[in-house]
């Protein structure tokens, strides 16, 4: 009797034809509309407050003039404009430790509808504070919107992740880093003097941050809660198999719901540590000090401040003002293509490459720009170098560090319970 061999084009046709029946219209739909409310605000946010800094600054003067009947002086106005972008941090940290609590009672879902509330209310403000002659209006609408990030970008991932069938959970889980790109490039494009970043205008690009939250906040009401979530914290085995059929496209889950149900059975044998017990075991002593060393290089490399300091950057660099947002532009449209990049070779070429690659790039690309900064006045060229340098940090960072940093993690973490990674490895 002669045994027929399979053939292997066969073989990756059927595991496409899989991969392709994976994606349901529902998961789809809950992808998109969770990035567009949650990751994209988070990447506006970063670069929105590029483009109207002059009018910014100039509005805090004014308004300082009238209280006091004096200017400010130009320690106290880099003051208040240093806390304006950077409370945005502030809140973040202050959304990452409360979302644990919010998640846990309301759900993914509901932690994610619930935190739309805080767009809308941080852009109310921010978008008014022109109008109402306060200032201070744009720094707390500034720190509201950083909580909205620290929430969403914990809740998000979570959630994306238990709707997902495993096949598909990472590419699902990109998602997030694509919107953030595609958020920060949108601030940039509406910051151009030609669309709202005018003086009579710039409050308007704060204003805008209300438009995605409101497509969430009314969108995702129709889609179900976290399947894992309704079965592990609400035991409610019915409503998690509607919720795996609706997000799975198919009628058998028994599977899913296997899975879900062996890792509860494996929770009630597991005991909740401390932090402090956390560092000190010896068996996850390696995982930890990955991921702190890890995550201490992702949210100290300077990204974030590029981001905040684009335009002052360039402007320091040398480059005239009126070309200025349209070399920033470049910026956002470069992460865009490092992050296209980096989801179509980090399965080929491995999380640890591209994490090492990026971030010994970035090392090469900020020592080459300090130099130019320091030598920008010796030729006319030196200032277009400082621009490349820019340009290659922000992509050596989206091509390496953004995405297989938190993709590394799921190996890393063979040891420690599944909520305890989840808490551990966030979006800055």
């Amino acid at each position: 009797m002669q045994l027929s061999e399979k053939d292997p084009a066969d073989s990756q046709e059927s595991d496409l034809v899989k991969k392709k029946s994976d994606w349901s219209c529902s998961l789809i739909v809950a992808s998109l509309v969770g990035a567009f409310g949650s990751s994209f605000l988070y990447g506006y946010n970063l670069s929105v407050v590029n483009a109207p800094a002059p009018y910014i600054k100039a509005f805090y003067n004014e308004s300082w003039e009238r209280r006091h009947g004096h200017p400010t002086d130009p320690d106290t106005l880099t003051l208040l404009w240093s806390v304006t972008v950077s409370i945005f941090a502030i809140g973040g940290l202050v959304g990452t430790l409360i979302v644990k609590l919010i998640g846990r009672v309301l759900g993914r879902k509901y932690t994610l509808l619930v935190n739309n509330g805080f767009a809308i209310s941080a852009a109310l403000l921010m978008a008014c504070s022109l109008q109402a002659g306060t200032f201070e209006m744009l720094i707390v609408g500034r720190f509201i919107m950083g909580v909205d990030g620290g929430i969403a970008l914990s809740a998000l991932p979570m959630y994306l992740s238990e709707i997902s069938p495993k096949e598909i959970r990472g590419s699902l889980g990109q998602v997030t880093a694509i919107f953030i790109c595609v958020g920060v490039f949108t601030g940039q494009v509406l910051g151009l003097p030609e669309l709202l970043g005018k003086e009579s205008t710039w409050p308007y690009l704060f204003g805008v941050i209300a438009v995605p939250a409101v497509v969430q906040l009314v969108s995702l009401p129709f889609l179900p809660e976290s399947p894992r979530y309704l079965l592990l914290e609400k035991h409610d085995q019915v409503a998690a198999e509607q919720a795996f059929r609706t997000f799975l496209g198919k009628e058998d889950v028994s599977r899913e719901l296997e899975e879900v149900l062996a890792e509860r059975r494996v929770q009630r044998n597991v005991r909740l540590v401390s932090v402090l017990e956390l560092l000190m075991s010896p068996f996850v002593r390696w995982q930890v000090g990955t991921v702190v060393i890890t995550m201490a290089c992702y949210q100290l490399c300077g990204l974030n401040a590029i981001w905040f300091y684009t335009n002052s950057i360039f402007g320091k660099a040398g480059i005239p003002p009126e070309k200025i947002p349209y070399i920033t532009l470049s910026t956002g449209g470069i992460e865009i293509l490092a992050a296209v990049f980096s989801g179509l070779v980090i399965e080929r070429l491995g999380r640890r490459p591209l994490l090492i690659g990026g971030f010994g790039l970035m090392t090469l690309f900020f020592g080459i720009l300090t130099a130019t900064l320091t030598l920008q006045d010796h030729a006319p060229w030196v200032p277009y170098l400082s621009i490349v340098c820019i340009l290659a940090i922000i992509a050596s960072f989206c091509s390496g560090p953004e995405k297989s940093g938190h993709l590394l993690f799921p190996g890393l973490c063979c040891n420690l319970p599944h909520r305890c990674c989840l808490f551990l490895f966030r979006p800055p």
